[in-house]
């Protein structure tokens, strides 16, 4: 079996410039010589003992992602790019399905640990719970995603770096949408546990309905979900949701769903219903996942620059495990209005 000194012989190049290849330090090596050790690696079959690295080095070349559930396709997309920035760094990804229980969140931090991963993005949940702190005091690097920085965080009591979209903006744009197209009787549809980032995006809602004047009693519509806060159940949710919409006298005529699977699974309700879209109801989503763009009719949706915000939390990561001095911060990205044919022109 190969060795790292058998690749170096091969490719006519130092053991130490072979080992750089490995442990991703490139910027500086020619581009020949990245290949020919490339070609020696391939010929003669050479895999790296990753076990051996990580004792070496006191740490795995992988990062964590935690997610409510992987079967909301907006933490799917999520893990997509998280994986492309990861993987454009030369590092892999090891994902955990918490579904928002605090002792599955606990056993993933520990078992990153104890693995030698120092660095995990934690998607939509509480960073002020106390796991995360704990695994910060032992040398756990996090990232929030999808939740603004707690206001504390500048004295230190929350060492994390916050990556999201500005939700209010994402709601504000949606209800601006639906009252450019005409719609005087919008309402906002949404699960009915209330996370950081689904109250911003109402609060954006709402104060788009104030600065038209259109502001009402009872404009958010929500249901409780069989488990939690409904991750694995959105597009049931929204169809069943649909139901209450038609009960509304007088009835909506435009709709924001807090993402685009409830939206997707209310648009199925309101057909099912006799409800024509967009004639009757127009329908906005939130997160432009790829689905929204193939239903027919397509579905309206406020995307978040994902691929950007996936990257410099993957970049954070790796840069305040080099260096721990490095300061939280907050990120906060802009998002973008997708057009459809869900929204009557």
């Amino acid at each position: 079996m190969a060795n790292i000194r058998d690749v170096a012989r091969h490719a006519g190049v130092s053991v130490s410039t072979v080992s750089n290849v490995l442990n991703g330090r490139v910027d500086q090596m020619r581009q020949e010589t990245l290949a020919r050790i490339e070609q020696a690696m391939r010929e003669l079959n050479y895999h790296p003992n990753r076990v051996a690295q990580q004792l070496k080095t006191g740490q795995a070349k992988m990062i964590g992602l935690l997610v409510p559930s992987i079967v909301n396709p907006s933490f799917a997309a999520l893990a997509r790019e998280v994986d492309l920035a990861a993987k454009a760094r030369q590092y892999r990804v090891l994902l955990g399905n918490t579904y928002r229980q605090e002792d599955e969140e606990q056993a993933f931090l520990e078992d990153m640990l104890a693995h030698g991963v120092r660095g995990v993005i934690v998607a939509a949940s509480a960073m002020e719970k106390p796991h995360f702190s704990r695994a910060a005091a032992r040398g756990m690097v996090l990232v929030n995603y999808d939740s603004r920085m707690p206001a504390d965080v500048a004295s230190g009591a929350m060492p994390f770096d916050s990556v999201s979209m500005d939700n209010v903006a994402a709601g504000r744009l949606a209800a601006e949408h639906l009252i450019a197209g005409g719609c005087q009787r919008i309402a906002f549809v949404t699960e009915a546990g209330r996370t950081m980032s689904r109250g911003h995006k109402i609060e954006g809602f709402l104060d788009a309905a104030r600065q038209a004047g259109i502001l009402r009693e009872q404009m958010v519509i929500e249901g409780k979900a069989l488990a939690a806060y409904g991750d694995t159940e959105m597009t049931d949710l929204g169809r069943a949701l649909a139901a209450q919409v038609v009960q509304q006298s007088p009835l909506p005529d435009g709709l924001v769903a807090i993402n685009d699977a409830l939206g997707i699974g209310l648009m199925a309700g309101l057909r099912e219903a006799g409800i024509a879209i967009p004639a009757q109801i127009s329908v906005v989503g939130i997160d432009n996942i790829p689905l929204a763009g193939l239903i027919p009719p397509g579905l309206s949706s406020v995307m978040p620059p994902l691929a950007d915000m996936a990257d410099i939390m993957v970049e954070r990561l790796l840069a305040r495990i080099e260096d721990p001095a490095i300061a939280p911060q907050e990120f906060l990205f802009h998002p973008t209005l997708i057009r459809r044919q869900s929204v009557k022109t």
